[in-house]
């Protein structure tokens, strides 16, 4: 399996105390100090307690990650995301060339035939298909960002990189009632190819999942 991580990054800005993210976060440096960060964000609470802010996308960057710094960063965001823990937890912050940077988004993008306890894609039939199949994992965004947009410039990034790889075939799993993510991969032209069986799910003691496929073309 051949793995690459992207990252969707902006500098972190001074501003006022009602920034949504933590106003005194543990973060970490290249240099592995500790310091705090306040990005400079517009935000609106909603009914759900979920927070929506507008950011400078010109300050946005998506790349591909090579560094610890950057991985350390990306797994710390996922944590945040993916479980419930307190805000200030676990910080997103990482130096790069003298840079400071925040993690706001990650993804995954996984070059071989199958992930461990998913649904298998059926495409490309021919041989070969370990080095142009790939899975789309580990989507991403932080809570306060949501509705910016980032999520679909990750999925664009990654079909740009897929494309480099020689990737014809590109998959992604979701779960059946995950609503926003479904429109999401639809929208950057993900249909579906097939779904797991209500046993499997239950074995797994997880929502059943639906498997997207994209085919890429490959200049």
């Amino acid at each position: 399996m051949t793995l690459i991580s992207s990252l969707c990054s902006f500098p972190p800005i001074h501003s006022s105390p009602s920034s949504a993210f933590p106003n005194s976060a543990s973060t970490f440096s290249n240099h592995n100090t500790i310091s705090n960060f306040k990005p400079q964000i517009q935000s609106s609470s909603s009914s759900t307690n979920v927070c929506t802010q507008k950011i400078d996308t010109s300050l946005i960057t998506i790349a591909e990650s090579f560094y610890d710094d950057e991985l350390w960063a990306a797994s710390s965001l996922r944590i945040r995301s993916f479980n419930e823990f307190r805000p200030d937890t676990y910080g997103v912050q990482f130096s790069t060339f003298g840079e400071d940077r925040i993690v706001v988004g990650s993804l995954d993008l996984n070059q071989c035939l199958s992930l461990p306890d998913e649904i298998v894609g059926m495409k490309p039939k021919a041989s070969g298909a370990d080095t142009t199949r790939a899975y789309l994992s580990n989507v991403c965004v932080a809570r306060e960002l949501h509705r910016n947009g980032l999520a679909y410039d990750l999925l664009e990034k990654s079909k740009l990189v897929a494309r480099n790889w020689g990737i014809t075939d590109l998959y992604v799993h979701v779960a059946v009632d995950n609503e926003p993510a479904k429109k999401l991969y639809m929208k950057s032209g993900f249909v579906y190819e097939s779904d797991e069986p209500a046993w499997q799910a239950r074995f797994l003691d997880r929502p059943r999942r639906l498997l997207l496929w994209m085919g890429l073309s490959v200049s």
